[in-house]
């Protein structure tokens, strides 16, 4: 990093990091989940995103930026350069959740021991409103760029993502555009994405009067819990289940996992795996409830496949990755959440196929909800190198492109990459939970590295010949 300019952004950063968390703190205590069913013109996912959309544009406002809303679809906020030609850079204000489990209010930002906690501070409110301090750190600067860079905010990422196709009916592509919702150093392409449910037949006079657990389709869940039919007093101990007397001759079960996002599922423990396995190791089902949570075990016991008959790899994006998100009851059905992340060496066909028959054996009801193909671009590109230079450069490491399981904006649009700020690699303290869990936490330091990243990033960009 040329000493001028690390100086520069390390001189913003330290004025200006508590107003940094304080504009994350705005945006989290916004509970910006999906509410279809509150839908309506100007706030198409409900009035929670709409919320957290019109604050993030009152931010990006106030630091002095051009600001615009796309309908409540998307927001974006531009720093003009000497051409109309886009560096974009996309995050999202939406979340998933609070679920159950917190110690912490989710919808706040708590300071502990130099962590910040709550829903969204590093999934992805965060890491969106770092990357627009560091495009006002060259606002500030007073420099005129040249290119444009554009900030864009949107609203509908944890649950379709049907945001992004509104804005590009609208509005050209970018030349390039990252989305800092991933992992450092650089990701150049995504694994192709494949949701289904499987539901049971009815159960008549089953053991199980409800089963829940999961925060999110696309998270291994951390808990999960089912009243049933049984004396707890019989019911033996066992690791990560606590069981307690419901009344009335029923007892509930309660699991406790690890939760972490599908396309990391092996930094999890799935709650599912626990509660399920218990109840067929301790004979709490009747047959039919028996043979369909054997299964879901089949699902959760093995995050490759291996299981469901559906394990493979290649060169690019390595082993297929599986969970099952979500479990819950309803009308006597049990309705449990697959989500895949899978290479280019099988398709969303191929894996329906052999999905769908596993269900049919055990009379269940098999639906593939989401079916989008692998996403790849050119790790040697210039886009690509100059923002691994940047993370090089600021780090201090000869860290490589690579890929991953995750879904994000990026492949949403033509020529784009996701880029940090997580870093797996931290260690975490043992309270800390993370994205898409209770008591999601982010290291106020690696924000702070993200910041310095993400400021240089923009010099990088701007020296390429767009």
């Amino acid at each position: 990093m040329e000493d001028v300019l690390a100086g520069e952004i390390d001189s913003y950063l330290e004025k200006n990091w508590e107003s940094i968390v304080a504009d994350i703190e705005r945006v989290v205590r916004i509970e910006s989940t999906e509410d279809l069913p509150a839908a309506k013109p100007g706030a198409p996912f409900g009035p929670g995103p709409r919320a957290a959309l019109t604050e993030a544009l009152d931010i990006a406002r106030g630091m002095g930026f051009e600001v615009h809303d796309v309908d409540g679809y998307v927001g974006y906020a531009d720093l003009p350069g000497e051409s109309d030609t886009q560096i974009g850079i996309i995050g999202h204000v939406d979340v998933v959740p609070a679920g159950p489990g917190w110690t912490v209010e989710p919808f706040a930002v708590t300071r502990r021991e130099g962590y910040l906690m709550g829903r969204g501070v590093i999934d992805d409110k965060g890491p969106i409103v770092t990357t627009l301090h560091a495009v006002k750190f060259w606002l500030d600067k007073g420099e005129k760029l040249p290119y444009t860079i554009r900030v864009i905010f949107g609203a509908n990422e944890e649950t379709g993502m049907h945001d992004v196709p509104y804005y590009r009916e609208r509005f050209a592509d970018p030349a390039f555009l990252f989305t800092p919702d991933a992992e450092f150093p650089v990701s150049y392409g995504e694994k192709g994405l494949y949701d289904a449910t499987l539901t049971s037949k009815r159960f008549e006079d089953g053991a199980i009067i409800d089963i829940e657990g999961g925060a999110a389709p696309n998270a291994v869940p951390g808990i999960a819990h089912a009243i049933v039919r049984a004396d707890a007093s019989t019911l033996p101990a066992a690791e990560g289940i606590v069981v307690t007397d419901a009344g009335e001759g029923t007892a509930r079960i309660d699991a406790q996992g690890k939760a972490a996002h599908a396309s990391l599922p092996h930094l999890g423990k799935s709650a599912i795996d626990l509660l399920v396995a218990y109840l067929l190791e301790n004979d709490v089902c009747t047959a039919d409830e028996k043979a369909f949570f054997e299964l879901v075990r089949k699902l959760t016991s093995a995050t490759d496949g291996s299981n469901l008959g559906i394990k493979t790899a290649d060169e690019h994006f390595g082993e297929l990755t599986v969970v099952g998100g979500t479990i819950c009851m309803q009308d006597g059905r049990v309705r449990q959440t697959l989500d895949s992340r899978f290479p280019t060496s099988t398709t969303p066909e191929e894996l329906t196929s052999t999905l769908a028959a596993l269900a049919s054996e055990v009379g269940a009801d098999f639906e593939a909800t989401r079916m989008v193909e692998p996403f790849l671009i050119d790790p040697e590109s210039g886009y690509v190198q100059a923002l691994l230079s940047a993370y090089n450069e600021a780090t201090g490491e000869h860290a490589k492109p690579f890929t991953q399981g995750g879904g994000t904006y990026a492949r949403k649009f033509s020529c784009a990459a996701s880029f940090g700020p997580e870093m797996p690699w931290i260690e975490m303290p043992e309270w800390a939970g993370g994205m898409h869990g209770p008591d999601e936490t982010v290291p106020e330091e690696l924000l702070k590295k993200a910041f310095k990243i993400y400021a240089l990033t923009i010099a990088r960009l701007m020296e390429l010949d767009l």
